[in-house]
């Protein structure tokens, strides 16, 4: 074989071991970084691409083995071929002339280039590089076998816990949430979700100043003037008061006795059901599932002392997950008045989660409650007359006292001159 044929095989085989080096490059980040959450869904669709990217996951050790194998393979019988060849051109000084260009062919040409396409397209990478990998596993497993238990023995690495590493912490599942392309509504439904726990029942209950309910110690007329108009379908039936719970009556089965002449109070009470007491410092996802087990709606919040501190229905919790159930507040309950100049006329008692969700705001929730707790939280004493302050990029002005709490306060947003 003359100098020209040797030096184009030379050149065919370089050629190849190029290609080999850039493959193993390239299918290590491809695999490496596909995402395993679209395999298994994939590969429950019966995906056999899938399945088979799955099965070499699950021995990562045996799958780096078996990448590096062929890699150094192919990267030294590159070196020694660009050798001969920079040898048989330029005699001894080839050797270090064939040794700088190789490195820079294979950084811009094995390394780098296969690496950044991988990594942009993961999935094609991998699908391809699969059935290669599968098959160089099989015929040089004694190899990859040797290699493994070397280096596990060297360095005691245990490979059998990438299970435990593809689970996802609920902050990292939020995260991916805000990350994925989904309908906002769908996300945030999703979100409302994994918040459940982070949210007690003492965070969304009515207070039980604003609880309505059937005092027995009022008049039968009374009672009936109060079931007739209603707009709850759930109503505490109590004794003077709120403590001294009686029972919960369903307004659907008022319509039994409503009609009724003459009717009594003991009547009344045959339709009223046992009360159900929630702990105020339950989480919504603990009280989700009581709700279920215990086939109810309504729960009465008590403290650590048993007393009375309001209520929570089934319907608070669930709109913690899809949002209100009505349209704006707003625009529609009595307790929110907006004004031309940018104001908006609010009830005191006005839980402070339900002012962010309808209003879109982002009030300090981490402390009180209610409207009123928070603007006495900020002032640190119990004003004596009106009374303005800045929260943040709001401003709060407190418009009517009363026993010690504030009843009505007036809120703007303002706008703040950016930087």
């Amino acid at each position: 074989m003359d100098d020209s044929h040797s030096l184009g095989f030379l050149f065919g085989l370089l050629f190849l071991f190029l290609v080999g080096s850039a493959f193993f490059s390239a299918s290590e980040t491809g695999i490496m970084t596909s995402n395993r959450y679209r395999l298994k869904h994939q590969a429950k669709l019966g995906n056999k691409t899938a399945l088979r990217i799955l099965k070499l996951l699950q021995q990562p050790d045996r799958l780096i083995g078996v990448i590096l194998i062929g890699n150094n393979t192919v990267n030294n019988l590159a070196a020694v071929v660009a050798t001969l060849i920079g040898i048989k051109i330029f005699g001894n000084v080839g050797a270090s002339i064939a040794a700088g260009v190789l490195t820079f062919v294979m950084l811009v040409f094995c390394e780098v280039g296969p690496k950044t396409y991988a990594a942009s397209h993961p999935e094609r990478i991998s699908g391809f590089a699969s059935h290669i990998l599968a098959f160089l596993l099989k015929a040089i497993y004694p190899l990859v076998w040797l290699l493994n238990k070397i280096t596990n023995l060297l360095f005691q690495l245990n490979t059998q816990n990438s299970d435990k590493k593809d689970k996802l912490t609920r902050e990292e599942l939020h995260s991916i949430l805000h990350d994925v392309f989904l309908p906002t509504k769908h996300r945030n439904m999703l979100l409302g979700i994994l918040e459940l726990d982070n949210i007690t029942v003492n965070d969304i209950m009515i207070p039980r100043q604003e609880v309505l309910g059937i005092n027995l110690d009022d008049s039968v007329d009374d009672i009936i003037d109060i079931l007739r108009t209603t707009h709850h379908t759930r109503l505490p039936a109590y004794k003077g008061e709120l403590n001294n719970i009686v029972g919960i009556l369903h307004v659907r089965n008022a319509t039994r006795f409503l009609g009724q002449e003459n009717l009594t109070k003991d009547e009344i009470m045959q339709y009223v059901r046992e009360p159900y007491y929630v702990p105020e410092s339950t989480p919504l996802q603990a009280q989700l599932l009581q709700f279920q087990k215990q086939k109810r709606r309504l729960g009465l919040v008590v403290d650590e002392y048993g007393v009375v501190q309001g209520i929570v229905t089934l319907e608070d919790i669930l709109e913690e997950i899809v949002g209100e159930f009505t349209t704006n507040i707003s625009e529609n309950h009595q307790d929110i008045l907006p004004h031309s100049d940018g104001y908006f006329m609010m009830d005191g008692s006005l839980s402070i989660r339900d002012i962010n969700r309808s209003m879109h705001w982002k009030l300090p929730t981490d402390g009180a409650k209610t409207l009123s707790g928070l603007i006495l939280e900020q002032l640190e004493t119990i004003p004596d007359a009106s009374v303005g302050l800045r929260l943040d990029s709001f401003y709060i002005e407190v418009m009517q006292i009363r026993d010690n709490t504030i009843k009505a306060a007036k809120i703007k947003q303002l706008v703040l001159a950016e930087d």
